[in-house]
């Protein structure tokens, strides 16, 4: 661990030297790359120097313990026990800042919720959960905008796919792909029965340009008019767009803008998501199985929330966490359970680099 943070740290201060050259200041796409990079080593080189200067302290603190002065033993003997307490604190730090990191953690993120089981109740659920993530987005600095959805005559959702633009969004909402399930009295309810209907929420990391290449002869652009419940979102001109993929059958449609180039540049970069969560999975299918086994698969079959209205409870199966405030949690104070779900996931990273070191 300790020659791969010496190396860390002698790519650390040639990111600074390089940061510092002309050349380099000329030309953004470098230096933008260059200091995101030395953003994402700082807390571990950081790290790194404070359990330095730990190890130092026990040194010193060690050769003092001879003294013939008692008093000199006895301060030395105190900055020892805390000097040791402080280098143990920071080396388990450090093993947490090594483990791999997600490498989408810090891109945007696609995401699509649609109703389940339960027609309307599950539609108008479905919208709740849109308000949810809308609320928690604002609240901590991420631009969400809804790209394409169908309404039902009583403001529910049948299927709404936004995205959620800012630094860190994918590590944020990665672990609410899945099932959600929620137990309450529906509005169109008269009796006062209680009913259990669900949705579905799908997170996709959104695809830099660079990475999917889209060939022009594979697309089948369509204009059409926008469609929805009435009012407003009902546009008379042709400006939603449809885009069908012929070699994987996608099809994505954004209907949001009035311009028909913007809905077809936004629904451009929701194929290229698509696309790239297909080559992602892929290429990890067999990996991250510590994540998988304490926090889930992710898959959109998987059950991995109940949302208990009458109890005023939320419970993430995953982990085996019951919050009882619901009325707090839908109105977009999420934070804890998503803290849980990054603690859990980091535990389980822990677990499996102890087993391989084992």
């Amino acid at each position: 661990m300790f020659e791969k943070l010496r190396q860390t740290e002698n790519r650390f201060i040639t990111i600074e030297k390089q940061l510092e050259d002309p050349g380099v200041l000329s030309d953004v796409n470098a230096y933008t790359r260059l200091l995101k990079e030395r953003r994402e080593l700082e807390p571990v080189i950081t790290a790194y120097r404070n359990w330095q200067a730990a190890v130092h302290r026990i040194e010193e603190a060690e050769s003092l313990l001879d003294s013939g002065d008692s008093e000199l033993r006895e301060l030395a003997q105190d900055e020892l026990r805390e000097a040791k307490e402080a280098e143990a604190s920071t080396q388990e730090e450090l093993k947490i800042l090594l483990l791999p990191r997600d490498p989408n953690d810090d891109r945007n993120v696609m995401m699509e919720i649609r109703s389940g089981i339960g027609g309307e109740e599950a539609a108008l659920f479905a919208a709740d959960l849109f308000r949810m993530y809308s609320m928690y987005a604002a609240a901590h600095g991420f631009k969400m905008s809804l790209l394409s959805c169908t309404e039902t005559e009583l403001g529910g959702y049948k299927e709404a796919v936004i995205m959620i633009e800012g630094e860190g969004a994918y590590s944020k909402f990665k672990f609410e792909s899945g099932v959600h399930r929620v137990q309450r009295v529906p509005r169109t309810e008269s009796q006062g029965r209680l009913q259990t209907s669900t949705a579905t929420v799908a997170v996709l990391p959104e695809a830099e340009d660079v990475e999917i290449e889209i060939r022009p002869d594979d697309l089948i652009f369509e204009s059409c008019k926008s469609s929805g419940a009435g009012g407003q979102h009902i546009n008379k001109t042709e400006s939603a767009v449809r885009i069908t993929h012929k070699p994987t059958g996608i099809v994505v449609w954004c209907q949001e803008e009035r311009s028909q180039t913007k809905n077809k540049d936004k629904a451009l970069k929701m194929l290229k998501t698509r696309l790239y969560n297909i080559k992602m999975n892929e290429q990890t299918s067999e990996t991250d199985s510590a994540r998988k086994a304490m926090v889930g698969t992710g898959e959109r079959s998987e059950k991995i929330r109940t949302y208990n209205f009458p109890q005023n409870r939320v419970t993430d199966h995953r982990i085996n966490l019951s919050l009882y405030h619901l009325d707090e949690f839908m109105n977009g104070h999420i934070e804890e359970m998503i803290e849980a779900l990054l603690t859990a996931e980091t535990a389980a990273k822990l677990a499996s680099a102890q087993e391989v070191s084992e």
